[in-house]
């Protein structure tokens, strides 16, 4: 039912997200769209040594978007990037694939798990994972890139 998807615990995070807005200095941002509901979120991080060291972002989305940002924005900082990506696959696995809900620092998302059975919402939940992986794989590439010039 859809009293499930819009539970107190939701409806909580979604109305007390933080880190709003650009930062004014950022290594990479990403934006992602869905194309199912047109919910948007822009990321904005900056990284020091393999992890997140800010954060920021602009969250247009439905009440499960909002939640799943807000858990983000919450527990970024500090995050490495396989962490990061692990945290991706889980979210993916939990909604796509009746998968366990993340542990550990990430267990507020747990209450997202009801979306499995939504697929039309798994998208605007996913949002803010993909975007953070996207600003990740867009540093490894200039890494790689980087790297391969050195060697030449």
């Amino acid at each position: 039912m859809l009293t499930d998807l819009y539970n107190d615990k939701i409806l909580k995070l979604a109305s007390n997200i933080s880190r709003n807005g650009r930062l004014d200095k950022f290594d990479f941002s990403s934006v992602a769209v869905s194309k199912l509901c047109g919910s948007k979120v822009i990321v904005d991080i900056k990284i020091n040594n393999n992890s997140i060291s800010d954060f920021s972002h602009i969250v247009k989305a439905c009440a499960l978007g909002q939640a799943a940002s807000s858990v983000m924005a919450d527990k970024i900082i500090g995050s490495g990037f396989n962490e990061l990506k692990k945290l991706h696959i889980t979210m993916q696995k939990m909604l796509k694939e009746d998968g366990p809900p993340p542990k550990g620092k990430w267990s507020d998302l747990m209450v997202l798990e009801p979306v499995k059975d939504y697929k039309g919402r798994h998208a605007s939940v996913m949002l803010t994972f993909d975007a953070v992986v996207d600003c990740i794989n867009q540093f490894e590439l200039i890494e790689v890139d980087r790297l391969s010039r050195v060697e030449v």
